[in-house]
């Protein structure tokens, strides 16, 4: 109880110290989301999470884990102009208490810009020689660790600790650092779960190029004449997950439900929203056939929208997904922003999964 106590002494004080510092978003490719069957349920997975994809959704869901796992999912935004790649592998326990361990990498990156700023010279010569290429990428690198709690039946809890790069160009980069702590417990057909990303509030320290900052700044004269701050706080986000499932009288289906509550401690357009804290509910649903043919729907990311007329208009958005499971391999496909009420373009998901344990050769008896 000590330590619960001073976690969360911990946590109210160092929100409170960075409250007037810091910005409503940073960080922001890292709720983008992995995992095609998570996204296909509009990310209402922080209670049912229970692979190596945990380490993004809920950590302490790698307990769960029996035999080593592997995953990848790439997925295209904004028409193809800015990808999203994902791997992950999660070692299974040597003893049947021990600890899962977890790796994880993120890229999410716009490349091939043009750089203009030196196109015109000081003499107004255009000079298309001048034009270069460069990239704007962000990077995390995340250790997952994860026990289950054998004095509580049900209960399992878990770490990550992520570093996190993001570069623009030649022009600025950062690193940082941070910490999510999570938990989850399961009772009969119910199960709960809870993530607080960047418990201890996540540093990013910017390093800018000076030269670089010059060229932007003479490229458009009377604008950007001061240095932007080189150090961004990301404050905690907490994800609570509540999940139940149905057995039907014919055995070979199953439906999961689960309901996802997404709080910032900040205002935004949720849809439940004040000075203090924002959250922004979601719905998922996974019916599968023995385990082995999975039928996705969600829905989510419920905002508030401000018409032009001051009007107010609820936007939201729907997804579907379907996943194919056999001999420890699984494919996932998800499709996002369904007849969305917002101007963002569908994504494409596809992700795999790997039981490590079915690559390898079978003894003969």
């Amino acid at each position: 109880m000590r330590k619960i106590t001073f976690i969360i002494f911990l946590f109210v004080v160092t929100n409170t110290i960075v409250a007037q510092t810091t910005r409503k978003y940073s960080n922001e490719f890292l709720n983008i989301g992995v995992d095609a069957a998570a996204l296909g349920m509009s990310k209402s997975v922080t209670a049912t999470s229970s692979d190596v994809n945990s380490i993004y959704w809920n950590p302490a869901g790698l307990s769960k884990i029996k035999v080593s796992q592997g995953a990848l999912m790439h997925t295209s935004h904004f028409a193809g102009i800015a990808n999203y790649d994902y791997a992950a592998v999660a070692l299974a326990p040597k003893e049947e208490d021990g600890l899962v361990l977890a790796f994880s990498v993120i890229r999410f990156g716009v490349d091939d810009i043009l750089n203009t700023t030196q196109l015109i010279d000081n003499n107004g010569n255009i000079d298309f020689n001048r034009v270069s290429l460069f990239s704007a990428a962000d990077y995390a690198f995340t250790f997952g660790v994860a026990k289950e709690i054998k004095s509580v039946k049900g209960l399992s809890i878990g770490l990550n600790a992520k570093i996190i790069r993001r570069t623009i160009g030649e022009f600025a980069s950062s690193w940082g650092f941070g910490i999510d702590a999570a938990a989850q417990y399961s009772i009969q057909k119910w199960q709960f779960g809870l993530m607080v990303r960047d418990i201890t509030t996540t540093v990013n320290t910017w390093t800018i190029d000076s030269e670089g900052f010059e060229a932007i700044k003479n490229a458009i004269p009377g604008q950007n004449d001061e240095l932007p701050t080189t150090t961004e706080l990301t404050i905690p986000k907490v994800h609570l997950g509540i999940a139940r499932s149905f057995d039907f009288k014919n055995k070979d289906f199953q439906l999961l439900t689960e309901v996802d509550f997404h709080t910032r401690f900040a205002q935004t357009n949720d849809i439940i929203s004040n000075e203090s804290f924002s959250i922004d509910p979601s719905l998922g649903f996974q019916l599968d056939y023995q385990k082995l043919v999975f039928l996705r729907l969600g829905v989510g990311n419920f905002q508030n929208i401000n018409e032009f007329d001051d009007t107010t208009s609820l936007s939201f958005q729907p997804n579907i997904g379907l996943g194919f499971s056999y001999h420890g391999i699984q494919v996932d496909y998800a499709l996002s922003n369904i007849a969305s009420t917002g101007n963002a373009l569908y994504s494409n998901t596809f992700s795999i999964k790997v039981d490590f344990d079915f690559m390898k050769p079978r003894k003969q008896k």
